[in-house]
């Protein structure tokens, strides 16, 4: 009896995710309003306070929020299997339409087309919307926006990976020392069906591979190895969201010569217009770089450490989150990033993309498409392609 119920517990996940995969527009923010709709609302899986303390959980870990959400939902409704199959039904649907998409475009020479150049623009535009976003809830005050300011010169000036990591470092020991001593008045508590013991094995797998794969890189030339690294690396140090995965994976593949700048974003312009995260972005990568082998590595790789972040924090979440020092360092982190992202966002996003005024005055008729007049996405991509087409005419 237990087995059947369980069965059709999965199944009943697979079904509604999958159909929020397929519908799910607009990015993570949307996606979690979606969830609350679905879950919350209508279905009452979980109830508001667990649903917020959950939300809160995946904001405060790197990776994308939205998957992690999803997952966490899964893993309360029906354990770890239950996180699997909700993360399988919300992810599928756009791996697939990417993998199809970097096929289809391979053997196309795309690096003349006016339409990538609009898909450039589009790229300019949903950056610099994510930024705005980001800068008013991780910067509200002087001293993380001087953390953002600071992180942006370093890693405008010295562009390595090592530059960004250690900016990161510095943030949050800084933000430890400012904001170490805040306190928020939040009591409620969540229980999740997971062990400690679990938990403790996810977390040591996490930190394990991040530390492993880089030297098994280095030891090894195979090219799996350091596909698998670059993406598990990004989904590992990723805060806030998809939108800051761009730079991250372009500095890996782009100058590196895995591909070109045309064709990653190309694959960009895709993620925007499909449902489903925009980690999915990865499955295109891999395909274009590896066939349709090299996306599923990808999309494993990219999305493995918010599997084992949030599985592995769960249990610890209720102690965690009231630990006035943790949540200090993750502030001055989270400033860290939206300076970061500015300084990717000026190159080579706007570099790029912004080669005359008249480039930047389709920049702003999408901007204003996108944030004034409330179009989606998948519009403002669409707009962007047959606009940059046009262009390329002139």
């Amino acid at each position: 009896m237990d087995q059947k119920r369980s069965l059709k517990s999965l199944l009943e996940i697979l079904i509604v995710s999958t159909r929020l995969g397929l519908t799910s527009f607009g990015g993570p923010i949307a996606h979690l309003g979606y969830f609350h709709e679905e879950y919350v609302r209508r279905r009452k899986w979980m109830d508001e306070k667990s649903y917020a303390d959950l939300v809160a959980l995946c904001q405060f870990l790197p990776g994308p929020a939205s998957s992690q959400v999803g997952i966490g939902i899964g893993v309360m409704r029906a354990g770890v299997l239950g996180g699997i199959v909700s993360f399988i039904g919300f992810t599928l649907p756009s791996v697939i339409a990417l993998i199809l998409f970097a096929i289809l475009l391979n053997g196309f020479d795309v690096s003349t087309a006016g339409w990538i150049h609009g898909l450039k623009i589009v790229a300019v535009v949903v950056v610099a919307h994510a930024i705005l976003g980001m800068a008013q809830n991780l910067t509200p005050d002087l001293q993380r926006r001087t953390i953002a300011l600071f992180a942006l010169i370093v890693t405008l000036l010295w562009q390595t990976a090592f530059t960004q990591v250690g900016a990161i470092i510095l943030a949050g020991f800084v933000g430890y020392l400012i904001y170490r001593k805040h306190q928020e008045s939040d009591q409620t508590r969540m229980q999740f069906p997971i062990s400690r013991r679990f938990a403790v094995l996810c977390l040591g797998l996490f930190f394990g591979l991040l530390i492993f794969l880089p030297i098994l890189r280095e030891m090894t030339s195979l090219n799996w190895v350091a596909m698998f690294d670059s993406f598990y690396r990004a989904g590992s140090l990723v805060f806030g969201g998809g939108h800051v995965v761009l730079p991250l994976l372009e500095r890996e593949f782009v100058p590196t010569g895995w591909l070109s700048e045309e064709a990653f974003l190309a694959g960009y312009g895709a993620t925007q217009a499909v449902p489903g995260p925009l980690f999915t972005f990865a499955a295109y990568l891999g395909t274009a770089i590896s066939g349709w082998q090299g996306g599923l590595l990808a999309t494993v790789a990219i999305f493995l450490p918010a599997f084992l972040l949030i599985l592995g924090t769960l249990p610890f979440w209720d102690t965690l989150r009231r630990n006035p020092k943790i949540k200090g360092a993750l502030m001055g982190v989270n400033a860290a990033v939206v300076g970061i992202l500015i300084s990717a966002f000026y190159n080579p996003i706007f570099t790029s993309a912004i080669l005359a005024p008249i480039d930047f005055a389709f920049a702003a008729l999408l901007f204003s498409m996108l944030v004034y007049w409330k179009l989606p996405p998948w519009v403002i991509v669409l707009s962007g392609a047959v606009g940059g087409a046009l262009l390329g005419m002139i």
